[in-house]
């Protein structure tokens, strides 16, 4: 889809580009001086200057290009050029005032591999392992995954970032990724219910009470929030492309779930929902 794009070219907007689509032009290398569309000779200059530098940055693997001129609600359009070079990411933090706030655990999923990172044994390795990758998508990561993780390790995250909330509230869904999850027909299964907040717990049992299955049901929230990214973020693809001339085209598979490393807990899950709610301060 990305080199049928025009928005990420001053002065093209939705209507622009999809005059363009309907004159002729659907792709870069469609832009030629015999294209029976009629436009200025200026704007065909601009047009031919940002289809030759675009092929050069597409060439040279650089989505961030693309990022940076594309709308944000738009970025959907990298994903499938850059899908080999995608992480999806997500972090729980422990979001309780008395013990700070900090990252616990960062789960990283690559369609492929599954990777976990915890506070206390190799969470550090996620400063490494995230530059394997030119894009990043989240969830609501431009205003928290990402700001904790460069605030927590005085990093940058360089990466092209492709935040489905945006994306996905443009189709209509928003409330949070739970709500999204569920709207679009995703099951968590043991895990419905567990969110953000009740992974606080899960890390305070974990440290507290030395509960091994509170962490490994923590990380198997973690883990399943970046694999459900994949599938929104088909999805969400899918989608957008009903809107464009390239439906019967360049629609995706959904993509196979993968075996994750670990199972909820249901006894701690029980025992958190009814002793442990209200107990503690955020």
């Amino acid at each position: 889809m990305l080199t049928n794009s025009f928005q990420h070219i001053p002065g093209i907007g939705a209507a622009i580009e999809s005059q363009l689509w309907s004159s002729g032009l659907l792709n870069w290398k469609s832009i030629t001086p015999d294209n029976p569309f009629k436009i200025s000779p200026k704007r065909f200059e601009t047009l031919t200057a940002y289809a030759r530098e675009s092929f050069e940055h597409l060439e040279n693997n650089n989505p961030a290009y693309f990022s940076d001129l594309l709308p944000a609600k738009e970025h959907w359009r990298l994903f499938n050029e850059f899908r080999e070079s995608t992480a999806y990411i997500d972090i729980e933090t422990t979001g309780i005032r008395q013990y700070g706030f900090e990252i616990t655990t960062i789960a990283l999923y690559d369609g492929k591999n599954i990777r976990y990172y915890i506070q206390g044994q190799n969470l550090e390795e996620f400063i490494e392992d995230i530059q394997n990758y030119n894009v990043i998508v989240t969830y609501n990561g431009k205003t928290f995954d990402v700001p904790f993780i460069e605030g927590q390790f005085a990093i940058k995250l360089n990466h092209a970032h492709i935040d489905l909330r945006y994306v996905l509230k443009s189709l209509g869904y928003s409330g949070g990724l739970k709500l999204c999850e569920k709207a679009l027909g995703l099951d968590r299964g043991d895990l419905d219910g567990v969110d953000g907040y009740f992974a606080v717990f899960l890390w305070h049992d974990y440290q507290q009470n030395k509960n091994e299955k509170a962490l490994e049901t923590l990380l198997a929230y973690n883990i399943e929030d970046v694999v459900n990214l994949e599938t929104l973020m088909v999805m969400a693809y899918n989608m957008k492309i009903k809107a464009t001339p390239f439906n019967d085209t360049h629609e995706l598979p959904l993509p196979k779930m993968p075996e994750i490393p670990f199972k909820p807990d249901l006894q701690t899950i029980d025992r958190i929902k009814t002793t442990m709610f209200g107990s503690y301060e955020f």
